[in-house]
């Protein structure tokens, strides 16, 4: 399949972020349907890659969001070895790599979904053990959380893994991988012979220090790369750009709110990433009918503009909702939609594709500043906030909102 090589400069407050990029002649995507650009409130990386498939800081149609974990899943090969393990990096990918994992498992079944955690788990009984944790330089919140299984089927199967599939929404110097695989070899996942970086744009593209990186640390292991799009990023620096302020939203501490019981999408190791949505569709449906005062749940009694929120890395669920409703509320179709996006502590500046920001308490219980990007609440007839806290544990803006419907465990 012959390729094209494209370029283009995207311009920045503090800099300037030349890309050079291939697609195939039949590529289903192009750069403009995966990414728009901002800047980062970080001083390690000044310049942020925002997708516009994984419904996180732009509003996304849940079926185009669900054709990109397909269409990524479907970019892994048959035949791997097993047992697999299917692992997403907080807080960004979880939802892609439990929608990667499910798309997976058509062809293999067995696979375990894991996702990396930043919210330490209150463990009153130690049944809920840290596995590992590992470090994302880059990152505005660089600690990440790996736990293990209670149930010891499960966790033999976890440390006898052969084949990681690794899920993020892009990848650039492999730096993460190489500190995942390794920290999930020390803490004895011994016998993994394939490492498989699945993103959806890859920025390794010409990098052959990458490659030798890998070989030389994890000698033993073959490395693969599988994505929808890849490239080469350069940033330069603006002549004396200006000085930012990072809030402080690197921790892996609790919070003071007690997670609800939310099934398991992927925070332990689970082979079934939908668990718990039967209840949890239930539990939206009663929390509607008393919200509009209704004696039931009716579809056809639905807003026509539902925007349907997650929360940090709660986002598997409402995603599934979100698709439910898609799918089944009846909506008009000349301006009727369900569109899903989350709040998240990831710090982005105004401008790009950043053109609204609103700024509030988490709900966790750790003081720190979240963010909802694009979101203007006048825009939608409903907006359904799923937390995985308890419903009073949103800031107040939420609150004061009256086309606002919270859903707690």
């Amino acid at each position: 399949m012959s390729t094209q090589q494209h370029s283009t400069t995207i311009t920045l407050p503090r800099g300037t972020l030349d890309l050079t990029y291939q697609t195939h002649k039949d590529a289903s995507y192009q750069l403009e349907d995966l990414l728009d650009f901002a800047q980062r409130i970080n001083p390690k990386r000044a310049f942020l890659f925002v997708s516009k498939v994984l419904g996180r800081h732009i509003p996304v149609a849940p079926s185009i969001m669900r054709q990109a974990f397909t269409d990524l899943a479907a970019s892994v090969p048959d035949n791997l070895p097993e047992p697999i393990l299917v692992i997403g990096m907080a807080e960004t990918a979880v939802g892609l790599s439990a929608g990667v994992h499910q798309a997976l498992q058509t062809r293999y079944p067995n696979a375990l979904l894991l996702n990396s955690t930043r919210h330490a788990q209150h463990d009153d009984d130690n049944t809920e053990t840290l596995l590992t944790t590992f470090s994302e330089d880059h990152s505005h919140a660089s600690q990440h959380l790996i736990y293990k299984s209670s149930n010891q089927f499960t966790q033999v199967q976890l440390l006898a893994s052969k084949t990681l599939i690794m899920v993020d929404d892009e990848a650039s110097t492999g730096n993460t991988c190489i500190n995942v695989v390794s920290a999930l070899r020390d803490a004895g996942l011994t016998q993994l012979e394939q490492v498989h970086l699945t993103t959806l744009v890859d920025w390794s593209l010409g990098q052959a220090g990458m490659d030798d990186a890998l070989a030389e640390r994890l000698p033993d292991i073959e490395f693969l790369r599988h994505h929808l799009l890849s490239g080469a990023w350069q940033w330069t620096d603006a002549p004396n750009p200006e000085s930012i302020i990072m809030p402080s939203v690197d921790t892996t501490s609790a919070g003071t709110q007690t997670l609800g019981n939310t099934g398991n999408w992927g925070r332990f190791p689970s082979l079934d990433s939908t668990d718990g949505f039967a209840n949890y569709l239930v539990q939206f449906q009663q929390s509607f009918t008393k919200f509009k005062g209704q004696s039931k749940f009716c579809t056809t009694s639905l807003p026509q503009k539902i925007l349907i929120l997650g929360s940090n890395e709660f986002v598997w669920l409402p995603f599934l909702l979100a698709e439910w409703l898609e799918q089944n509320a009846n909506l008009d179709s000349s301006h009727g939609t369900v569109k899903f996006s989350a709040l998240t502590r990831s710090p982005i500046a105004l401008g790009g594709a950043i053109t609204t920001m609103l700024s509030f308490t988490d709900n966790y219980g750790l003081g720190m500043t979240n963010f909802a990007y694009n979101v203007k609440p006048t825009d939608w007839d409903l907006i359904v906030l799923c937390v995985e806290t308890d419903a009073d544990s949103v800031d107040g803006l939420w609150k004061d909102l009256d086309n606002v419907l919270v859903v707690s465990p």
